[in-house]
């Protein structure tokens, strides 16, 4: 399971959540058998979904991300309750790429650099909150801090990372959200900015076993923080064989039909953990007499 921990600083000005994700990343590697670089890529939108999820107020809330990138990994999605317990998917889990100028996972290859942040908050309302962005870098955490700024108008600053290892497997993951208050001055947004530049990156921290109560301390120090809030968010598919009906129902009964038609049995994965329902001809033939005619 993942650790989670918000704090703010004393005045209400600016809070900070910071999660270490490495058995959430770590389930992810081993659901979508992802190579490298996706790992990286995937890891971190999961990351910012769980943060941001976390974030909402109902039990019944949720949020995704998508990112729709001209890279070579296709569409990654995550999706995260207000729990923070998170599922994601990509196109394609296996993209070999060089490493980048910094002799790093090159992420925003993968992804793209030229494309859009799609995010969608259900809050029970009649009508989901759609906010899409053009994508800045493909790195993705300065995609979520921009969104941010230009979708809510709320100073935001993100980091996100993932270690793989050579074996491929999660040396360790995580991130942190900062965000400032309307009423934050400058001396406050002076100290954040100091503290976040005399960090080292995230997930060399996690891999080295700072904590995230340390590393919020670390990124409101001189603020006088207090802990919000701790929470144990994980990898979290709420696939069912009932939800996969209601799918297989959009179709619609000509389709449904044709498809009992064949006589064999239909098999329906989920994206998010890897789960296959089957179903027989008489099945489909069943769900077809509840579909919309054509």
């Amino acid at each position: 399971m993942g650790n989670l921990y918000r704090a703010i600083s004393a005045d209400g000005s600016a809070f900070a959540a910071v999660l270490d994700a490495k058995d959430i990343v770590s389930e992810i590697e081993k659901i979508h058998k992802t190579s490298a670089v996706v790992t990286a890529a995937l890891g971190r939108l999961t990351i910012a979904a769980s943060l941001m999820g976390y974030m909402l107020k109902g039990e019944e809330n949720s949020i995704t991300l998508r990112i729709d990138g001209d890279g070579p990994c296709g569409q990654l999605v995550a999706v995260a309750d207000s729990m923070g317990n998170v599922k994601s998917c990509v196109n394609d889990p296996v993209v070999e790429l060089p490493l980048n100028s910094l002799g790093k996972l090159d992420v925003s290859g993968a992804v793209g650099k030229n494309g859009t942040l799609s995010v969608v908050k259900d809050l029970g309302l009649r009508e989901p909150y759609v906010g899409v962005i053009p994508l800045v870098s493909g790195e993705i955490a300065e995609d979520v801090a921009n969104y941010y700024a230009s979708s809510e108008q709320i100073p935001t600053v993100c980091a996100l990372g993932v270690l793989v290892d050579t074996d491929l497997t999660v040396k360790s993951a995580g991130g942190f959200l900062i965000q400032l208050l309307p009423f934050a001055d400058e001396k406050c947004i002076d100290i954040l900015e100091k503290n976040v530049a005399e960090m080292r990156p995230v997930s060399a921290l996690l891999a080295d076993g700072v904590t995230p109560e340390e590393i919020s301390d670390m990124l409101l120090k001189g603020l006088e923080p207090n802990e919000l809030d701790r929470s144990n968010p994980v990898y979290k598919c709420d696939c069912s064989r009932k939800r996969t009906e209601q799918i297989l129902i959009i179709i619609g009964q000509k389709e449904l039909r044709s498809i009992a038609a064949e006589g064999k049995d239909t098999e329906v994965s989920c994206h998010f953990c890897g789960k296959k329902y089957i179903f027989s001809p008489a099945e489909i033939s069943e769900l077809a007499k509840g579909a919309a005619e054509e």
